[in-house]
């Protein structure tokens, strides 16, 4: 079995599409393969009020943006050239994701991690949703395993948000600077907008590293 590292943010464009091209890799290119995806959390927005920040202003203030559409054409290029339709436009909100990475966190546990990470990002992305709202989360959670009131006591547990916490913080202890970052087979390690032959590739020279170890 492939272990998979994946160190994602759930609003961060590119770990939409760093999801969307790992699945569609290990599916085209490695359907015999046996994976295990371990998710981690990456806190972009840490203190996001609880309201969310309207992105075009987050952009101009923190990077001097003032064409929001011309910042979102490359995400969205790469998007649509692995098959994602990914209009940025549609959620011009980003939120606090604690309550969010947490349930994923829980999710390890009942097996279905990777599929819950996926639904939500999924959830931010392609359906504008507010996903730090508990009622929005619970009601994502219930398909991957969760009752609906045990997954919103979670979202709203105060523990779980600082648990997330913590795990950030050990993934920038770990190195970590950009986001998606994926590690295969605990050695092999590439980060950012990489393209589905670069992860290919990975995949490919990891499996090789544990077949001969």
């Amino acid at each position: 079995m492939l272990q998979i590292d994946l160190y994602t943010e759930i609003t961060c464009p590119w770990c939409i599409i760093g999801h969307h091209r790992l699945d569609k890799v290990l599916a085209e290119r490695f359907p015999g393969l046996d994976v295990d995806i371990r998710q981690h959390p990456v806190l972009l927005l840490p203190d996001a009020p609880a309201a969310g920040l309207y992105i075009p202003d987050l952009l101009l203030s923190r990077y001097g943006v003032t064409d929001t559409k011309a910042s979102f054409a490359r995400p969205e290029a790469e998007a649509r050239a692995s098959g994602l339709d990914l209009d940025l436009s549609r959620q011009p909100w980003t939120y606090r994701t604690q309550a969010a990475h947490g349930l994923i966190f829980a999710a390890r546990a009942r097996g279905t991690q990777h599929q819950l990470a996926v639904a939500i990002t999924h959830a931010h992305f392609l359906e504008a949703k507010n996903i730090s709202d508990a009622d929005v989360l619970a009601d994502i959670a219930v398909a991957y395993g969760f009752e609906r009131e045990e997954a919103r006591a979670m979202a709203l547990d105060p523990e779980q948000h600082r648990r997330v916490e913590r795990e950030a913080a050990q993934s920038m202890a770990a190195g970590v600077r950009s986001v998606p970052h994926f590690v295969f087979g605990g050695r092999i390690a590439i980060n950012g907008g990489r393209g589905e032959d670069e992860i290919a590739s990975a995949i490919r020279e990891a499996v090789g590293v544990s077949v001969s170890a």
